[in-house]
């Protein structure tokens, strides 16, 4: 009786465990910023949207992987929630009076530079 209750307990948690697998979805997108700030601001608005599980911005290639749950959230949520706070995505940009409030060291090259970057000698922390 125990080894069965073992087995079916054992057999509920893999399949709950199977079914966060499924319906969990990763995604990958260029995000604008510079800095640490930009990264805490990055993933913290990202992280505010109702559905997204994790959220990692790397900031030398300026992606953002996103974990969430699609049944609950999508890709431009999640982008509109970031351009939000002044961070450029592929499917929305950050209107300029919330780009224009973002520290100096955050102000990234809006001009169309694929990487994003301002200048080195203008990042100062």
């Amino acid at each position: 009786m125990k080894t069965t209750l073992s087995f079916v307990m054992a057999l509920f948690v893999l399949s709950a465990v199977t079914v966060y697998a499924q319906a969990a979805k990763t995604e990958q997108f260029d995000v604008k910023g510079n800095c640490n700030l930009c990264e805490n601001r990055i993933e913290k608005a990202a992280q505010s949207v109702k559905g997204v599980v994790k959220a990692d911005w790397n900031m030398k290639t300026s992606l953002i992987d996103v974990t969430f749950d699609p049944s609950k959230t999508n890709v431009d949520k999640i982008q509109a929630a970031i351009a939000g706070v002044g961070h450029d995505t592929p499917m929305h940009k950050a209107k300029d009076e919330v780009y224009n409030r973002l520290p100096a060291c955050c102000k990234y090259d809006r001009t169309g530079n694929k990487a994003g970057k301002s200048a080195p000698e203008e990042h100062d922390h």
